[in-house]
C-alpha cells in the first residue's frame, strides 16, 4: 500500500487554489496526513517593469507589505483544513515559486504535491500555468494537478478512478497509487491500456488480416493487464480492465468522460533532461485537457 505522510499544497489565494486545497484535504483525511500550505511571493511581481535605482526602497516596502498580507491571509485558508480534522502548517516564502515549491517538497519529503491550474483556453491552455507545469515536470514525488472549479468534472469524494498503464515501471507505480486511493476512498478503479498500432503498406499489400492481428494484440494486452492484478490489488479494490486501440491521450480522455471519472492517475517516466524536456506527450496532453484532476506518479524512487 502507498503511504502518504505529508502533503504540500502551494496556494496563490485564487479560487483555483481553494479548489485544489479541497482535494488535498480529502486525501489528507483518508491517509491521516498533515498538510503544509505554502505561499511564495515572487519579487519580480512587484518590480515589473523594473524599478529605477532611486525607487528600490519603495519596491522593498511593497514586497514586505505583500509578504505581511499573505501571512495574514494564511489562517483563513487553514480553517477549512482544521475543520476537516486535518493538521496543517502554513508557510510564506519569498523567491521564485517553482524553485521554492520544489525545494520545500524536498525538505518536507512530501509524498504528494497538490496544485491548482489556471485557465483552459487559448494561450493559458497551452502553458497550463507556468508554475504548475514546471512543478509537474520536475518534481520527484507525485503531483496532483486540479483544474479550475468552472472546468472540473471531478467530484469529492472520489468514486471513479482511471489509471492508464503502458506496462512501464512508472505506470506500475501509478497503478499501486491508484489502487491505494481506490481503497481509501472506496472508489471504483478502471485500468486501461491503449495500443496505437498501425499496419504499414507492406503488410497491407501482403493482405495481412489486420482485424485478426488487432484482436491478437488486444488479447495480449488484456492478458498483461490481468497479470498486473495481484491478489493484494484485487483485495484492495475490484478493478475493471479495458483495452482500446487509438491515440493514447484521446482514448484516455474519452474514457474518462464516458465513465465520469473523478481522478486520472498517470505514470511519468524518469526525470533525466530528455524526459523533462519532452514530459511525455501523452501525459502532457492529458493534463492539459482533462476535466478532472490528474495525478502524475514518477517511477519508484
Amino acid at each position: 500500500m502507498v503511504e502518504i505522510r505529508r502533503i504540500l499544497c502551494p496556494i496563490d489565494f485564487s479560487d483555483e487554489s481553494r479548489h485544489a486545497l479541497a482535494h488535498a484535504t480529502s486525501v489528507a483525511k483518508w491517509y491521516g496526513a498533515p498538510i503544509t500550505l505554502l505561499h511564495v511571493s515572487h519579487p519580480e511581481a512587484f518590480t515589473n517593469p523594473p524599478l529605477l535605482f532611486d525607487e528600490l526602497p519603495r519596491g522593498a516596502a511593497m514586497i514586505e507589505s505583500a509578504l505581511q498580507a499573505a501571512k495574514e491571509q494564511m489562517p483563513k485558508w487553514s480553517q477549512s483544513v482544521t475543520a476537516a480534522g486535518v493538521d496543517v502548517e502554513t508557510l510564506v516564502e519569498r523567491g521564485d515559486p517553482v524553485k521554492r515549491i520544489l525545494a520545500r517538497a524536498a525538505a518536507l519529503r512530501a509524498d504528494l504535491v497538490v496544485m491548482g491550474t489556471h485557465g483552459r483556453s487559448g494561450f493559458e491552455r497551452l502553458l497550463l500555468g507556468s508554475v504548475t507545469e514546471k512543478v509537474l515536470r520536475k518534481a520527484s514525488c507525485p503531483v496532483m494537478a486540479v483544474p479550475p472549479p468552472v472546468v472540473s468534472a471531478g467530484k469529492l469524494p472520489y468514486t471513479r478512478l482511471l489509471c492508464p498503464v503502458d506496462f512501464s515501471e512508472s505506470s506500475e507505480a501509478a497503478l499501486q497509487f491508484a489502487a491505494s486511493l481506490a481503497e481509501e476512498a472506496d472508489a471504483h478503479l478502471t485500468i486501461v491500456h491503449v495500443f496505437d498500432w498501425q499496419p504499414d503498406d507492406d503488410l497491407m499489400m501482403a493482405r495481412f488480416d489486420t482485424v485478426e492481428h488487432y484482436a491478437a494484440i488486444e488479447r495480449q494486452a488484456h492478458e498483461r493487464l490481468e497479470r498486473l492484478l495481484t491478489d493484494d490489488l484485487r483485495v484492495w479494490c475490484k478493478p475493471e480492465t479495458v483495452t482500446v486501440r487509438g491515440k493514447p491521450y484521446r482514448e484516455i480522455l474519452a474514457l474518462a468522460d464516458a465513465k465520469a471519472t473523478d481522478l486520472i492517475v498517470l505514470g511519468v517516466r524518469g526525470r533525466n533532461p530528455i524526459d523533462v524536456a519532452l514530459f511525455g506527450s501523452t501525459v502532457n496532453q492529458v493534463v492539459r485537457r482533462a476535466r478532472c484532476p490528474v495525478l502524475t506518479v514518477p517511477a519508484r524512487r
